[in-house]
């Protein structure tokens, strides 16, 4: 039997020194090896990494976390695979650190779903990607769940194969009821008022400070979620919205059942009919959370608030 091409380990690291030096190495094997190198950690880590590659940071792909992965439903097709595309005839490396102290109790759960679907997404592929974890910064309960998405555990200590690891675990362990808003506006839709459904989204991200762009992404996100519903959730839909925690949130729900886990996160061949309305819902947001059970989806997109 041939072994998995594909290579998914987790990094525990303590401090700057273990981090940079594990980090840095992995990249100069790939540097040496001829592979294409990236490098999508937070912004203070990619310049740790920087400063320590010196001019051989000049051949890899660098980009700060924070912002290519602020939705973690974003990266597998904005990160991970649009780098992994580019160079279908090499094997690629890629340190991805998605997880870092910081992330809110309301990401996470998408951080660690992210974490296991990267396995399911890169499966027979020649890449290999090395997840960081801060042991003195993340939770216990972090930790223990990056046993469970990824196969290989790295330390100071040595690599060892993760006797935990059951990623379908995790993605169904996350894919719970979330939690109820205290207050908000509500819009039941059908094919009669889909675009009243934009308006009201499009006026309560104005009313938030939402310009320009920004407010035209907020629009799209919303009829891309509504046309979602008409097509695959039963022809109807509620939607609400609100603002929390320093973001706009809105969420559409509807009657269907989102069976591939991996929907929203390919990237999709512009020559292919198809639907790309989660994929687009991925890249235009901060955050996406999803519930979705026979009967019944929630989709839960948040914005920063300008």
């Amino acid at each position: 039997m041939l072994a998995e091409p594909f290579v998914h380990p987790a990094l525990f690291y303590r401090g700057d020194r273990e981090y940079v030096a594990a980090t840095a190495a992995f990249v100069r094997e790939g540097l040496a090896a001829g592979e294409p190198v990236a490098v999508s950690v937070p912004g203070r880590n990619l310049a740790l990494i920087r400063a320590e590659l010196g001019a051989e940071a000049d051949k890899v792909l660098l980009l700060d976390m924070t912002k290519a992965g602020r939705n973690p439903g974003r990266i597998i097709p904005a990160v991970l695979r649009d780098f992994a595309d580019r160079h279908p005839d090499d094997h690629v490396r890629i340190v991805g650190e998605p997880i870092w102290p910081g992330r809110t109790a309301t990401e996470y759960p998408a951080c660690a779903q992210h974490e296991a679907l990267i396995n399911y997404a890169f499966a027979g592929r020649h890449v290999t990607i090395l997840c960081p974890y801060d042991l003195a910064g993340l939770e216990p309960a972090v930790l223990e769940d990056a046993e469970v998405t990824h196969p290989v555990l790295r330390d100071a200590d040595g690599e060892r194969p993760s006797d935990r690891y059951a990623p379908q675990d995790v993605v169904d362990g996350y894919n719970q009821p979330l939690t109820e808003p205290d207050a908000f506006t509500e819009l039941r839709f059908d094919r009669s008022n889909l675009s009243d459904v934009r308006g009201l989204a499009a006026a309560q991200a104005a009313a938030a400070g939402f310009t320009g762009a920004r407010l035209d992404d907020v629009r799209l996100a919303v009829a891309e979620l509504g046309a979602n519903s008409l097509d695959h959730g039963g022809g109807s839909g509620l939607f609400r919205s609100w603002s929390a925690d320093g973001r706009l949130v809105c969420e559409v729900s509807d009657t269907g059942h989102i069976t591939d886990p991996l929907a929203g996160r390919s990237p999709v061949d512009p020559r292919v009919a198809g639907s790309r309305g989660l994929l687009i819902v991925n890249l235009l947001s901060d955050l996406v959370r999803v519930h979705t059970r026979q009967g019944g989806t929630a989709i839960r997109v948040y914005f920063d608030l300008p």
